[in-house]
């Protein structure tokens, strides 16, 4: 007896069904190889990117990708520390010099060392391994002769910016990957409904559109729907509020420069005091920017000439008319017009003064650490900000109310020193007046008094 091939209900053969099956795993598989390729390309496109802008913001201000500078040519740094047989040291050796050195596990790094007179390389012990690499790898990806005019500071600042830009331009990239990730959605489903109606024995099937088989399937599974629009709707909610929480919030702002300025170098390596350029802190309710006269100061006898930094001083003596060559003044001026960072809104009181005096605020409780700062200035997060040793730890976000009501109620006024007069009339006050509970409570926390307790918290102190 001969046995029939058993058929689906489409009376069609079931090896159909097996044909068809398999071309569309065929299909998923090439649509997610497609992708992988792409995801890859994005990847070390971005990658690159990384490589290009941690050299552009670290590496600049000393080195050059072909020609020695201020420290030696990038261009197969690798290669040479690899032919010493120190391939995997020269990560260390970016990350912190000194450590490597005082190791005594490297002879190429305390040759470098020599040959450079014991010029002492700066540490970067938060980039990591990877991002080493990857400026590395950026390096040895230009070709020669691609800087051999060398970079000055203004160059190091525009390559920043045009880094900047392209990783902002790598969008569209993003935005290719969508369109393709819904063409692949729109074809399965194409697909998927061809084979549903097919196999269905509704003479219905074919008449629906995609609108009423979804919103079938929506009625079949409500529960399973309603649960997740209520999330969507909540999430969407959230994210709604808080991006409205982040308005005019200005973290990591950094507006571009006339003239790249490196604190390192002025306020860190040469140890200039802050009040020199900003004399009017203790002063006046802004700290000031100094004046082309003030840079000239120095700058009269420090040309730069052969240096990185040189096009930098020349700005400075064409703002002050300055003729280096004849030592004379010109009457020629070019006044430096700053682009403003720190700006607090018009109804925002804040006096520099009454916090670095009255208070005894540090500078870098707001600003950072500036002797590291090697870029313009920025608004510095609170996280960076609270990496600051000495710094009040704080949690909102930079520039923000809630950021200056959490350091009133947090930071301690220093009281029977002699020299904060201010807080000691205001607490003298308070003693007179031992009924109070504000007094009572000042001595019940066993801690010191606070800005908050002595009138910080109220709201005319900081609003007009």
């Amino acid at each position: 007896m001969r046995f029939k091939q058993p058929k689906n209900k489409m009376n069609l053969p079931s090896i159909y069904m097996k044909i068809t099956n398999y071309q569309l795993i065929k299909y998923f598989s090439i649509v997610f190889i497609c992708l992988a390729i792409l995801g890859v390309g994005t990847s070390s496109s971005v990658f690159a990117q990384t490589g290009e802008e941690l050299f552009n913001q670290r590496c600049t201000q000393c080195h050059q990708i072909h020609v020695d500078g201020t420290g030696p040519k990038l261009y197969e740094a690798q290669k040479r520390w690899t032919d010493a047989g120190e391939g995997e040291l020269i990560i260390e050796w970016v990350q912190n010099n000194s450590a490597l050195r005082a190791s005594g596990k490297s002879k190429r790094a305390n040759k470098i060392f020599t040959d450079w007179k014991g010029s002492v390389m700066n540490t970067f012990t938060d980039l990591s391994k990877d991002q080493v690499k990857s400026i590395l790898t950026y390096v040895d990806s230009q070709k020669p002769g691609g800087d051999a005019k060398g970079k000055d500071g203004a160059a190091a600042v525009a390559d920043g910016e045009e880094a900047k830009d392209k990783e902002e331009g790598s969008g569209w990239l993003w935005y290719i990957l969508g369109t393709i990730f819904i063409t692949v959605i729109l074809s399965v489903s194409g697909v998927r409904r061809q084979l549903k109606i097919v196999t269905s024995e509704s003479p219905q099937q074919e008449r629906l559109t995609y609108f009423e088989e979804f919103r079938e399937w929506c009625w079949k599974y409500r529960k399973y729907v309603g649960i997740v629009s209520l999330v969507l709707v909540l999430s969407v909610l959230v994210t709604l509020f808080k991006t409205l929480g982040n308005i005019n919030v200005m973290e990591g702002y950094q507006p571009s420069q006339p003239i790249a300025f490196p604190h390192s170098v002025h306020a860190g390596i040469n140890g200039i005091d802050c009040k020199y350029c900003h004399s009017s802190v203790t002063k006046s309710k802004s700290a000031g920017i100094p004046s082309v006269n003030v840079c000239m100061n120095c700058h009269k006898h420090i040309s730069g000439a052969g240096k990185p930094y040189e096009a930098e001083v020349k700005k400075i003596y064409a703002a002050a008319g300055w003729d280096p060559g004849a030592k004379a003044y010109t009457n020629k001026t070019s006044p430096i017009v700053w682009n403003k960072v720190h700006v607090l809104p018009d109804h925002v009181y804040f006096n520099h003064s009454q916090h670095v005096v009255a208070g005894g605020l540090d500078c870098k409780q707001c600003h950072g650490d500036m002797t590291k700062m090697k870029e313009a200035v920025k608004v510095q997060s609170t996280a960076e900000l609270n990496e600051v040793e000495g710094n009040l730890k704080l949690s909102k976000p930079t520039l923000t109310m809630g950021w200056c009501i959490e350091c009133h109620g947090k930071y301690q006024i220093n009281l029977g020193d002699g020299k904060n007069k201010y807080y000691e009339e205001i607490h003298a006050r308070l003693k007179k007046e031992k009924g109070q509970k504000t007094y009572k409570r000042h001595l019940n926390d066993n801690k010191g008094v606070s800005v908050a307790e002595l009138g910080g918290w109220e709201c005319a102190k900081c609003h007009y």
